[in-house]
C-alpha cells in the first residue's frame, strides 16, 4: 500500500511557483498592454516612466497572498473570481492614492491606469483558468489529502476530487476503521484505520485530511477533531448537510455554539433589485451591440426557409406566471408532423425522444436552425423577454409544464426566480448532462446567487457557446 501511495508525487512548491508565475506574468502583460494601448491614441505619450512601476506587481502577490489566493486549493471558481476582482480593485485603488500624495498624478495617464485595472482582472483569471487546464492532470499539481472514512460519503469526496482537479487536492490514501473496507475504492488505496493517522502525515508530509463521516456521533466526532487536529493543518469535515448551499455558508459563533448560516441571497428584495438593475443594463448594451447580427440571422432564415423568423413558446416564469419566450425560428413549418414521421421510421429513437424530447439529428431542424442551435444564437431574441422582466441573463432554464413533475420538491426554488437565458446548466455540459443533473444545477444556483455567481456564468457562457460544447 505504502508503494501505491508513494507513487503519487504532488509537488505543492511548484504549484505555488506555477501559481505565482503566471500571475506575474498576466500582470505584466496587463500593463504593458494599457500603456500600448495609450500610445496607439496618442504619439505624444511617453511610456518610458511606467517601467519604475514594474515592481509593485510583488505588491500584487503580497496582496494576492493575504487574501488566500495561494495556494488557492479546494477555493471554488466563482470565491476566487471575488477575491481576484476585490484584490485587485482594492490594490490600484492603493497605488492610485500613493501616486497622489506623492504628486505624481500628472506624470501618469488616468486612462491607461484604468486599462490596467480592466486588464489585469481578465488577464490574471483568464491565466489562472489556463495554467490550471493545463497542469492540473500532472502528477506534481495540487497537495496531497487523506480521506477518512470509506463509506459512500468518501467515494463521493474521492470521485469528486479526482473529476475536478483544479481544486489542487489529490486523494493519495483513504482511511477507515471497518477492515471491510480495506483495498481501494475509486483507485485510491484504503491503507488501514484511522490511527494510521498520524504515521501518513509525518512520512508523506500531508496537510490536508477530509473527514468524511457525517453519521458519525458527536462525540467521535469530536475526538476525531481533537485527536487530528494537532496532526494536519487543515482538517475539512464533510456534514451531514447534503443539498443545501455551499458557496455562502458563513460559520457563526453565537456565544461559543458553532452555526452555519446559509444565505439564500435571491429570496431578498435588495440582492433581487441588483440583480434586475444588471439584467437591464446589460441587455440594453448587449442589444446594441447584436443589433446588425440579428438583422443578418432574420435574413438567413427567410433566404433558408419558409415561415416566419421568429418563433414563441409558453413557458413558466417566476411564481408561476406563464410567459411567451421568443426565439428566432430553427424548425421547419409543421414540425410536429416531420417528428412523427421521422419517430415511426426510426422506432428505436422514441425511448431518447421521451426520455429528454431532444434527438442528436433531429429532421424538423433546418440547416441555418442547426447552426443557431450550435451556437446558441436561437435564442438571442429572449433580450427582450429579459428587458421586459419576464426573464434574466443567468437563471434555471425557462421550463414548460409537461416538465413540472421532473422537477419534485425542486419546483418550489424554480418559482422563486426568474428563468434565465443562460445558466449553471448551459455551462456545464448542456445536453449532455442528464436531467436530474439539470435540476440540480438549477437548485444550486438559486441557492448560492451571488452576483459574482452571475458573472463566473456569463464567461463560462462566452467559452461554452464559441465551442459548442453539449450542443445540438
Amino acid at each position: 500500500m505504502r508503494r501505491a501511495i508513494a507513487r503519487v508525487q504532488t509537488r505543492p512548491r511548484l504549484t505555488l511557483l506555477t501559481l505565482v508565475s503566471i500571475d506575474l506574468l498576466c500582470l505584466s502583460l496587463a500593463g504593458i498592454s494599457s500603456v500600448w494601448v495609450r500610445l496607439i491614441f496618442d504619439g505624444q505619450f511617453h511610456p518610458s516612466i511606467y517601467w519604475r512601476l514594474w515592481p509593485i506587481t510583488g505588491v500584487f502577490i503580497l496582496g494576492y497572498a493575504l487574501a488566500s489566493l495561494y495556494p488557492g486549493i479546494a477555493m471554488s471558481p466563482v470565491e476566487e473570481l471575488r477575491r481576484l476582482t476585490l484584490t485587485n480593485t482594492l490594490l490600484y485603488l492603493l497605488m492610485g492614492s500613493s501616486i497622489f500624495l506623492f504628486r505624481e498624478v500628472a506624470l501618469y495617464s488616468r486612462a491607461a491606469f484604468l486599462m490596467a485595472w480592466l486588464f489585469s482582472m481578465v488577464f490574471v483569471i483568464i491565466g489562472r483558468y489556463g495554467i490550471r487546464a493545463l497542469c492540473a492532470r500532472q502528477a506534481w499539481w495540487g497537495h496531497p489529502v487523506v480521506v477518512m472514512g470509506a463509506g459512500k460519503t468518501g467515494e463521493m469526496v474521492v470521485r469528486t476530487l479526482q473529476r475536478q482537479p483544479s481544486l489542487g487536492l489529490k486523494p493519495i490514501a483513504i482511511l477507515d476503521d471497518d477492515p471491510r473496507t480495506h483495498g481501494s475504492l475509486a483507485g485510491v488505496p484504503v491503507v488501514g484505520g484511522l490511527s494510521m493517522a498520524p504515521m501518513l502525515a509525518k512520512e508523506f508530509k500531508i496537510p490536508y485530511a477530509i473527514v468524511a463521516m457525517p453519521g458519525v456521533a458527536r462525540s467521535r466526532l469530536m475526538q476525531l477533531l481533537s485527536r487530528y487536529g494537532r496532526t494536519f493543518a487543515h482538517l475539512m469535515i464533510i456534514p451531514d448537510l447534503f443539498g443545501m448551499a455551499s458557496l455562502w455558508v458563513v460559520a457563526k459563533d453565537l456565544g461559543g455554539v458553532l452555526g452555519l448560516e446559509a444565505r439564500q441571497q435571491l429570496f431578498l428584495p435588495g440582492p433581487r433589485f441588483i440583480k434586475a438593475c444588471l439584467d437591464r443594463g446589460l441587455v440594453v448594451l448587449i442589444s446594441l451591440l447584436a443589433l446588425p447580427l440579428i438583422a443578418l440571422i432574420s435574413l438567413m432564415i427567410r433566404l433558408d426557409s419558409q415561415g416566419p423568423v421568429f418563433y414563441r413558446q409558453i413557458r413558466i416564469g417566476r411564481e408561476g406566471k406563464l410567459f411567451k419566450a421568443w426565439k428566432f425560428r430553427s424548425m421547419v413549418v409543421n414540425a410536429d408532423v416531420a417528428l412523427a414521421r421521422y419517430l415511426q421510421a426510426h422506432p428505436e429513437l422514441k425511448s431518447c425522444w421521451e426520455e429528454d424530447h431532444k434527438l442528436k439529428d433531429d429532421p424538423r431542424i433546418t440547416w441555418v436552425g442547426r447552426f443557431l442551435r450550435r451556437t446558441s444564437l436561437d435564442e438571442l431574441p429572449q433580450l427582450w423577454n429579459i428587458f421586459i422582466g419576464e426573464m434574466s441573463l443567468v437563471g434555471p432554464r425557462p421550463i414548460v409544464h409537461e416538465e413540472v413533475w421532473r422537477y419534485g420538491d425542486m419546483y418550489d426554488l424554480y418559482l422563486q426566480v426568474l428563468p434565465g437565458l443562460t445558466g449553471l446548466w448551459q455551462v456545464s455540459g448542456r445536453n449532455d448532462v442528464t436531467y436530474e443533473e439539470r435540476v440540480n444545477f438549477d437548485a444550486y444556483y438559486v441557492r448560492n446567487w451571488s452576483v459574482w455567481l452571475d458573472i463566473y456564468i456569463l464567461m463560462r457562457t462566452v467559452k461554452v457557446v464559441l465551442a459548442g460544447d453539449g450542443a445540438y
